[in-house]
C-alpha cells in the first residue's frame, strides 16, 4: 500500500494548460475517485501518477518519495484501462500468468497466485477459457485480476466499466469496492459517472477544466459543495438554482425568489451578501404540497412542462416564472402536463451561492441553517 501527494503539479501540451497547480493527498488504503466532465484532467492525472505522462511542472511522491521522474516500471502500480487490452489467443490463465512470467518470477509461485487471485475475482471455472467465450463483465475481471496478480503498491483504474450495460456497471461497482476492502490496497478511480463516483469512493475529487474544485467525501459533497459547479454536479437528477434577492435586515437577511420571501440569520453566512444571488435546491426537497412534510412553508407555484416516471418516482419538470424547476413527486402522481401546481421547501434545504464566482455563501454546516428564523410564507 502508498500514500500519493502532489505538489503543485502543472501539465502542458504545447500552448494548452491540461491541470493548473494540482495539490492533493491520497491516503494510504484510500479508495479515491477522480470525477468529473469529459475533458477536465482526470485521466492525464492519473496518467501522471501511473508515469505515462511526466509533470511540466510539480512533484509527485509516493510515500513521501519522489516519483516524478520514475518510469512506470519503477513506480510498483498496477493499471486497468477502459479497454480490456486482453491478449485473444491466450486463455484466461495464460493471460494472468503472462506478466510475472515476463519478469522472471518461479513458475510454481505464479501457478499459486492466479488460482487465489482467479477464486477471489469468481474466475476459477473459467481460466481455461478463451477472452472471446467470455461476457463482457467476465473480460472486466480478467483485466482486474491480471492487475491484482503484480500485488501492486497501488491500484489505478480508467474507466474501468464505460464498456459495460447499466445493469453489469452496477454489479461490477459493488464487485470491485468489495475487493478494494478486501485487499486494503490504495486506489484511484477515473470516472465521468457521478453516481460511480458517490457509490464507491472513501473520498472525491471534483475536477473541472484542469483544477480540483473540492475533495470530500460523497456525504460532504452533496450535503456541503464548495460551490455551484460541484453542486450541480453532483445528484441525480440535478440540483435546481433559482435566482434570488437578498436584503440585510440587522441580524437577518431576507431571501426573495419566485414569489416567495424567507428571512434566515446572518451568522450562517460567510460574508456580507450580495444584493443578487442564487439558491440551490435538489429535487428531493422540493415538494408537492399534496405530499409535502410539515415543516416545508415556502411556496411557489408553475406549471408542469414534463413528467418523468421510474416506478418508485416521479420527477416533475415545473415552469416557475421563466426558471424550469425539477421536482419529486409520489410514484404516478396524478399530475398532466399543463396543470397548475403548488410546490413547496423549507429553507434549511437551501444552499446559496454567489451568482457571480458560483461560491457557497453558507459558512456552518447545513444543520444549523435549520436554527434560523422560522420561515414564512408572503402571499
Amino acid at each position: 500500500m502508498a500514500s500519493v501527494t502532489f505538489q503543485s503539479v502543472w501539465k502542458r501540451f504545447g500552448a494548452a494548460t491540461i491541470i493548473h497547480d494540482l495539490n492533493l493527498q491520497i491516503f494510504d488504503g484510500e479508495f479515491m475517485v477522480f470525477v468529473g466532465p469529459s475533458g477536465c484532467g482526470k485521466t492525464t492525472t492519473l496518467r501522471m501518477l501511473a508515469g505515462l505522462e511526466t509533470p511540466t511542472y510539480g512533484k509527485i511522491l509516493l510515500d513521501q518519495k519522489d516519483v516524478t521522474l520514475t518510469p512506470p516500471g519503477g513506480r510498483d502500480t498496477a493499471m486497468v484501462f477502459q479497454s480490456y487490452a486482453l491478449y485473444p489467443h491466450m486463455t484466461v490463465r495464460k493471460n494472468l500468468a503472462f506478466g510475472p512470467g515476463v519478469r522472471g518470477e518461479p513458475k510454481a509461485d505464479v501457478a499459486n497466485r492466479v488460482e487465489r487471485v482467479a477464486q477471489l475475482v469468481g474466475l476459477d471455472k473459467l481460466l481455461d477459457r478463451r477472452p472471446a467465450e467470455l461476457s463482457g463483465g467476465q473480460r472486466q475481471r480478467v483485466a482486474l485480476a491480471r492487475a491484482m496478480i503484480r500485488r501492486p503498491r497501488l491500484f489505478l483504474l480508467d474507466e474501468p466499466l464505460s464498456n459495460l450495460d447499466a445493469a453489469l456497471r452496477s454489479h461490477m461497482r459493488t464487485e470491485i469496492s468489495d475487493l478494494q476492502r478486501q485487499l486494503g490496497v490504495t486506489t484511484v478511480y477515473v470516472t465521468h459517472d457521478q453516481v460511480e463516483a458517490m457509490t464507491m469512493g472513501h473520498r472525491i475529487a471534483v475536477f473541472d477544466k484542469g483544477r480540483i474544485l473540492q475533495v470530500a467525501t460523497p456525504a460532504e459533497l452533496y450535503r456541503s459543495p464548495a460551490n455551484k459547479a460541484v453542486a450541480t454536479f453532483i445528484g441525480s437528477p440535478k440540483m435546481n438554482v433559482l435566482p434570488a434577492t437578498a436584503q440585510t435586515e440587522g441580524g437577518s437577511a431576507r431571501f426573495s425568489t419566485l414569489g416567495t420571501t424567507f428571512k434566515l440569520a446572518l451568522q450562517a453566512f460567510s460574508d456580507a451578501l450580495p444584493a443578487e444571488v442564487e439558491l440551490g435546491i435538489r429535487p428531493d426537497d422540493l415538494h408537492w404540497t399534496k405530499d409535502a412534510p410539515s415543516r416545508c412553508s415556502q411556496k411557489i407555484t408553475g406549471t408542469v412542462t414534463s413528467i418523468e416516471t421510474t416506478g418508485s418516482e416521479t420527477f416533475v419538470l415545473v415552469n416557475v416564472a421563466g426558471t424550469e424547476i425539477n421536482s419529486r413527486f409520489p410514484s404516478f402522481a396524478p399530475v398532466r402536463i399543463g396543470d397548475q401546481v403548488d410546490l413547496v421547501f423549507d429553507p434549511s434545504d437551501l444552499h446559496f451561492f454567489d451568482s457571480i464566482s458560483g461560491v457557497n455563501l453558507c459558512s456552518l454546516q447545513r444543520e444549523l441553517l435549520s436554527a434560523a428564523e422560522p420561515a414564512r410564507s408572503v402571499g
